[in-house]
């Protein structure tokens, strides 16, 4: 049976686009492996990419066209929605990071890589926090 997909935060995803090569380098190491991204990632990362990193249109499109078609996106719904009200109450996380959570749990992902959740926090699902930058 083949391992459940890893779910990748916003964050990994911008750090394709930095100036840091180490950082650069480990996302697209991860992100080659395939793995799960939410609609609110996607979103996420358009609105990074074009207010703090000035870029256009076209250059955003060209990011996400690779990452869409490499990675398995996961929609947002009621579930999600309801599912991350539980999360947030339950775990006292911001509830914006229980949408990518509920989301990472919905898509039966064990693993949610990202630096803005505690590292080896673990979450019902089973899903755990994983800094891949640590």
């Amino acid at each position: 049976m083949a391992e459940p997909a890893a779910f990748f935060d916003t964050n990994v995803l911008l750090y394709l686009l930095s100036a840091d090569a180490a950082k650069a380098d480990r996302a697209e190491e991860l992100l080659a492996a395939g793995g799960v991204v939410s609609v609110q990632v996607l979103n996420e990362f358009v609105s990074v990419a074009g207010r703090k990193l000035a870029m256009t249109w076209p250059e955003i499109r060209d990011c996400l066209g690779p990452l869409r078609a490499s990675l398995r996106v996961e929609p947002l719904t009621v579930e999600t929605h309801d599912g991350a009200l539980a999360l947030a109450e339950r775990y006292g996380v911001a509830f914006y990071d229980a949408l990518i959570l509920s989301a990472a749990r919905l898509a039966g992902c064990r693993t949610l890589y990202s630096e803005d959740l505690q590292d080896g926090q673990a979450f019902e699902g089973p899903l755990t926090v994983r800094n891949p930058f640590r």
